[in-house]
C-alpha cells in the first residue's frame, strides 16, 4: 500500500482526503499549524493510521510515507518540498507551484537531483470541455491556431491568505486558464505584456485584476483579461474561451459544451460558417482525483504526469513573469525560462 504525509488540513483537503481514500492510499500523517485542524480531518475522514502533526519535519521524520500531498500557502511549498526530497520522498503539491521563480526553479532542480517524482496539481485539465477543446484542435478541426482569447471575470469575496497575497489574480487563480491555454491549443509562453490594476471597489491587497497578451510558440497570440472583484454576472471559474483557426473558432462559454464554427471558403466578403455543438463526455471523477491517479501510475513506474513539475514550471513563469511585466511597465521575455 502507498503512503503519505499530507501537510495542510485547510478546506482544500477534504476533496484530497476523499481521493486518496478511493486510490487506497494509507494517509499515515496530517500535518497544520493548527493541531486541531489536523485532528479534526483525521476524524471526519476516518485516517484510521494517521497521526496529527504541527511540524512537518518531524511527520517525514517518524512516519514511513512513499510521497507528501503538499496542501500548504505557495509562500511554504519550497520549504516542504525540498524536505521531503531530502528524505527521499515524492511530492505532490497544489498549485501555484510557488510566489515567485526562484523559488520554483529550486524545487524542480531539487527534485532532480534527487532523481524523484514531483507533480503540480492543475485540477481544470480534466475538465470535459477542456478535452473536447484539445482534441479537436489535435484533430485539425479549425486548422492552425492563431490566436486563444479567455475572459475570467467574476467578483469572489475571498478572506484569508489570498487577501494579503500579492497580485491574488495572476499567482493564484489565472495559472489556471494559461494552464489550460498550453493544455489546449498545444503551445508554450514566448513573452508576456501584463497590466495590473486593482478597482476602487476591489477588496485585495493590490493585482485584483489584470490584462496579458502572451507571445506562444507557432506564432499564437494569446490573450487574457481577467478579474476577481467584477460585480454582476460572472463568468465560469473555467472562464470563457475562443481559440481561432485558420479554418474557424471553438468556442467555450459558461461551462456549456463546446461549439465548432467552421467557414466556408468563397468569393464572399464574409464566410458562411456551420455551426457544430462537441459531444462532451461526463467525467467519472474530479480533477484532483485524476490528477492523483496519474501522479500514483507515475511513482509505480508509469509514464510522467501531465502536470509534473518541469512543465508545470512553463505555466507557472507565465504568471510570474506577467507579475513582472507589470512591475517594469514593458514586454518581458519569457523563453530563457521555459
Amino acid at each position: 500500500m502507498v503512503r503519505a504525509i499530507v501537510v495542510g488540513a485547510g478546506a482544500i483537503s477534504k476533496v484530497w482526503f476523499a481521493a486518496l481514500k478511493a486510490e487506497g492510499v494509507d494517509v499515515v500523517a496530517v500535518v497544520d499549524l493548527d493541531l486541531a485542524l489536523a485532528d479534526t480531518a483525521i476524524a471526519f475522514c476516518q485516517l484510521d493510521s494517521a497521526e496529527p502533526f504541527t511540524d512537518y519535519r518531524e511527520a517525514i521524520a517518524e512516519r514511513d510515507a512513499d510521497f507528501v500531498l503538499d496542501l500548504t500557502t505557495p509562500g511554504a511549498h519550497r520549504d516542504v518540498a525540498c524536505a521531503a526530497f531530502a528524505a527521499n520522498l515524492a511530492v505532490l503539491g497544489e498549485k501555484p507551484m510557488s510566489h515567485n521563480l526562484d523559488d520554483a526553479r529550486a524545487m524542480v532542480e531539487a527534485a532532480a537531483h534527487a532523481g524523484l517524482l514531483y507533480t503540480v496539481s492543475q485540477s481544470r485539465r480534466w475538465e470535459p470541455g477542456a478535452m473536447v477543446m484539445r482534441d479537436a484542435i489535435r484533430a485539425g478541426r479549425i486548422g492552425r491556431i492563431t490566436a486563444v482569447y479567455c475572459d475570467f471575470i467574476m467578483g469572489v469575496h475571498y478572506t484569508g491568505f489570498r487577501a494579503e497575497m500579492d497580485s491574488p489574480l495572476l499567482n493564484d487563480m489565472a495559472i489556471h486558464h494559461f494552464d489550460l491555454a498550453r493544455m489546449m491549443a498545444g503551445v508554450d509562453p514566448l513573452g508576456v505584456y501584463c497590466r495590473q490594476y486593482n478597482p476602487v471597489n476591489s477588496w485585495a491587497a493590490n493585482g485584483c485584476a489584470a490584462d496579458c497578451v502572451f507571445d506562444m510558440t507557432d506564432g499564437v497570440a494569446f490573450t487574457y483579461r481577467g478579474s476577481w472583484c467584477a460585480e454582476g454576472k460572472h463568468t465560469p471559474w473555467n472562464g470563457n474561451w475562443r481559440i481561432v483557426g485558420t479554418k474557424g473558432s471553438l468556442i467555450w462559454a459558461d461551462d456549456q459544451p463546446p461549439t465548432l464554427h467552421e467557414a466556408e471558403p468563397s468569393e464572399k466578403f464574409m464566410w458562411e460558417y456551420w455551426n457544430e455543438e462537441l459531444e462532451t463526455p461526463e467525467m467519472p471523477r474530479s480533477g484532483m482525483h485524476e490528477n492523483l491517479r496519474e501522479f500514483l501510475a507515475a511513482l509505480a513506474g508509469g509514464p510522467p504526469p501531465q502536470c509534473v513539475a518541469t512543465d508545470n514550471l512553463k505555466s507557472y513563469a507565465m504568471a510570474a513573469c506577467a507579475i513582472e511585466s507589470d512591475r517594469a511597465k514593458s514586454p518581458i521575455d519569457i523563453s530563457p525560462i521555459v
